[in-house]
């Protein structure tokens, strides 16, 4: 499974329940990633995709379901229970700090998996975006 993740500066996630993670170019981007595959997620993720259901898939255990090479767009949960499961772990940078009481509790860097990819692209709530890719150094 491949996690994506939205982040501000320091891993933060969410803030009193309210996600950092809502930009139409993200979402374009999560949904050009999963192209010919699914695209997990939970109901309150969902809500922001106004595309018909197609390759998303809803459902509240999908870090459980997703299969192998499967995208999976985690806004609200931590990743490290899911740690072998990984392939590769999708960041979404922001590049500004927020208030968050949410972080995402894997650093990748930290934990020695190799940056596979770094792009820039304009956002539409953020005039720069920062995606990353980073796979585990097994893999």
């Amino acid at each position: 499974m491949v996690a994506a993740v939205c982040i501000e500066d320091r891993g933060g996630m969410a803030f009193h329940g309210r996600r950092l993670s809502r930009d139409r170019a993200v979402r374009a981007d999560l949904l050009s990633m999963a192209a010919g595959g699914r695209l997990w997620m939970d109901a309150a993720s969902r809500r922001q995709f106004a595309e018909p259901g197609g390759n998303l898939a809803v459902a509240e255990d999908f870090l459980a379901q997703a299969g192998p090479g499967e995208l999976c767009f985690v806004e609200d949960r931590p990743l490290s229970p899911w740690r072998e499961k990984l392939e590769a772990l999708v960041l979404y940078r922001w590049n500004r700090t927020y208030p968050f009481d949410l972080r995402l509790d894997l650093d990748p860097a930290a934990e020695g998996w190799s940056l596979r990819e770094r792009v820039e692209f304009p956002g539409h709530s953020h005039k720069r975006i920062t995606k990353e890719v980073y796979v585990p150094c097994s893999k």
